[in-house]
């Protein structure tokens, strides 16, 4: 293993030295200065984490350290570590630029990204780390058949990860884009590699800790930023809220809801998907198999959802104050009066505007990591449904070994990120926080329902679990591709053909009817013998008894 970390290793520098040598070309080249501040915590903090990965890679030796961190991370630990993993690019960039452009409107995103932690804090997390071990297909497939389950999860997990995974790399690409004048394709080809080393080499224990850094360093960045806006207005609220509608082109449109969500089917089926897709996505769920026992399974949700709200009350606060300073300010504006980079830099030039290039710099790189954190768990989410859910259960009847079933998962992390590139340069105009909400559509659709059945209801069959999984997933695709944000900004058709752009509202009843149907119509000798196993389900995920770290319950 010795000689591929270092030719990991030795490609990591490479990136960075090409990154840094190559934006001081460009910078020259466009006559612009390089962010020299900037530029060198960026670095420090890609050096640090590769140190990170390095020493992770020592530790990874089986498949559960690979997936799971050995399951020897504390409550408090992993509580931060799936704060930093929510807190991503769309909730930073995406919504502080949702609120720069729309102002109140933009809120719904920041309250229905936290909204769906009370329903993973009561309904899922104890049960979650009670009946699984690597993935939520462990749980959904306990007492159904494991291939055809295994399989609609490993799919839906894969599209609701590239979903992700696009507005992950749009937010990079533009940061990096901004900070060392490089073209956007090249930025989003550094940030591939990069996020392919971290998973390759360090698993889930680098990832854990590059997310436990990431959200003390964005927490810490984004309390400065709001104290500085709401110390300009003497702390003020008001105060601050009457100088945005004063300089707001739009006045006081930015304090009405409306401008954003134009109609109550939308802002339903947003709610939605923000509510339950939290629930289905594949790297929140992988995380409750790190800790010990169930109990730090809850208490790691009770930790997160403390610091996500924290930090999406200081997202708003960010966005107007980035109203205020920098939308009128012509050092952050282009020749059409736009942003530069766009809406989603408005928090980066917002940095600059309180604190100068130092401050710039730290909060770039702090958005650098919050990105790397991120892209870091979807892509080994991604990586575990190939390897442990299709190649190592489905198609292997789970005859194999763990060395095969890493190097299938390593494979499958380089297969992602080359995915991820691409995705991220076809998506580039696409707001990030929009692009989030329709993963969280598609996750609420496929992934929660199944979920949710398999450990509640105990008439579901592995026919009604596949059916109500296909169905919702096919149904939430189909409609985000007739979708504005696919027909008409990707593929360039005039109109769109779904006039809602998300699609929860339709989805989410097609998976929950298909799957209580089929199952209820389902009378085969396997769909008694499912029924039958539900008692055997219920005691474990109530008590622990058979769970890995029981004893210590």
């Amino acid at each position: 293993m010795k000689n591929p970390l270092l030719m990991m290793a030795g490609l990591a520098a490479l990136a960075t030295a090409t990154m840094v040598s190559t934006g001081a070309f460009a910078a020259d080249a466009t006559q612009k200065s390089i962010n020299v501040p900037a530029v060198s915590m960026l670095v420090v903090f890609v050096v640090l984490t590769l140190f990170i990965t390095w020493w992770a890679a020592q530790r990874t030796r089986t498949t559960k350290d690979f997936y799971a961190a050995g399951g020897n991370i504390t409550g408090f630990q992993n509580g931060l570590a799936l704060a930093g993993d929510y807190m991503s690019a769309a909730s930073f960039l995406g919504i502080a630029g949702l609120v720069y452009a729309n102002g109140f409107d933009g809120l719904i995103y920041s309250i229905g990204f936290l909204v769906g932690w009370p329903i993973m804090l009561f309904l899922l997390a104890e049960k979650l780390r009670n009946l699984g071990k690597y993935t939520f297909a462990d749980v959904a497939s306990y007492r159904l058949s494991q291939i055809p389950i295994r399989s609609v999860a490993a799919v839906s997990s894969l599209i609701v990860v590239a979903m992700y995974l696009i507005a992950q790399m749009v937010g990079a690409g533009k940061l990096i884009e901004i900070l060392f004048g490089l073209p956007y394709n090249y930025a989003v080809v550094i940030v591939g590699v990069l996020m392919i080393l971290y998973v390759t080499l360090g698993g889930m224990l680098a990832t854990t800790w590059v997310q436990i850094i990431k959200a003390v360093l964005l927490l810490s960045g984004a309390t400065f930023m709001a104290l500085a806006v709401l110390y300009a207005f003497g702390f003020d609220f008001n105060a601050m809220f009457a100088k945005a509608i004063e300089i707001s082109p739009k006045h006081d449109a930015i304090m009405a809801p409306g401008s954003l969500i134009h109609d109550p089917i939308s802002a339903i089926s947003l709610g939605l998907a923000l509510m339950f897709g939290v629930a289905g996505l594949p790297h929140i769920l992988m995380r409750f198999f790190t800790v010990t026992n169930a109990k730090e399974a809850r208490k790691s949700v009770f930790v997160a959802t403390g610091f996500i709200g924290y930090f999406y009350v200081l997202t708003f606060i960010i966005g107007f104050g980035a109203i205020i300073m920098v939308s009128t300010n012509p050092a952050y504006l282009d020749a059409a009066q736009k942003l530069i980079g766009g809406n989603n830099m408005a928090a980066i030039h917002l940095s600059h505007a309180i604190g100068g290039n130092i401050f710039l710099g730290f909060i770039s790189a702090v958005a650098f990591a919050t990105i790397l954190a991120v892209v870091s768990g979807l892509t080994l989410a991604g990586a575990s449904a190939v390897s442990h859910d299709l190649y190592a259960s489905a198609f292997r009847h789970g005859r194999v070994d763990e060395k095969t079933e890493m190097r299938v998962s390593r494979y499958a992390t380089i297969t992602l990120g080359i995915l991820a590139i691409f995705l991220g340069i076809a998506f580039e105009k696409q707001n990030i926080a929009f692009m989030v909400g329709l993963a969280f559509a598609i996750a609420a659709s496929a992934n929660f329902p199944i979920l949710f059945l398999a450990i509640y209801w105990k008439k579901l069959t592995t026919r009604g679990a596949v059916m109500g999984g296909l169905g919702g997933l096919l149904t939430a695709v189909i409609l985000v591709i007739l979708s504005k944000s696919v027909w008409v900004d990707v593929l360039g058709y005039s109109k769109a053909i779904m006039p809602y752009a998300y699609p929860a509202i339709f989805s989410m009843p097609v998976a929950f009817v298909f799957a209580w149907f089929f199952s209820i119509t389902d009378n085969s000798t396997r769909a008694v013998e499912e029924r039958a196993r539900f008692h055997a389900q219920y005691v474990r995920s109530e008590t622990g008894i058979g769970a890995e770290g029981a004893a210590k319950h």
